[in-house]
């Protein structure tokens, strides 16, 4: 096990190797899966804001699984996604929302505005 000082500075080494397993997993997938997978993974990095590691390697096993059931199945990217990809990635990702950076500063916000109405 790291020392506790090498886990602050670089992160949980846990979660590195779950996430490189999960790429390795990726690339197994067919080739068009693989694509899909990593668009998504793409959007996620700009849009999610998932700032807690281990939610962010448990949301991308997910996909993972989604996506290699899917295969198996012989399920098509259009039934995964649908229409409307956007959407799709976005209420998938609300799931984990938890670990979302900007509940952090909606707490803060919140916070802040309750002292400031409580001294004026």
């Amino acid at each position: 096990m790291a020392p506790k000082w090498v886990e602050a500075v670089t992160g949980s080494l846990e979660e590195k190797r779950q996430y490189k397993q999960h790429k390795a997993r990726i690339k197994q997938l067919p080739d068009n899966y693989r694509t899909a997978v990593e668009a998504l993974e793409r959007y996620y990095l700009y849009f999610g804001g998932i700032a807690d590691g281990h939610i962010l390697v448990t949301m991308m096993e997910d996909l993972a699984d989604l996506f290699e059931q899917a295969a198996a199945d012989g399920t098509s990217i259009r039934a995964i996604v649908g229409d409307d990809p956007v959407e799709f990635a976005e209420t998938f990702v609300a799931n984990y929302s938890e670990g979302q950076w900007i509940n952090k500063e909606r707490t803060r916000l919140i916070k802040a505005i309750d002292e400031a109405a409580q001294g004026g």
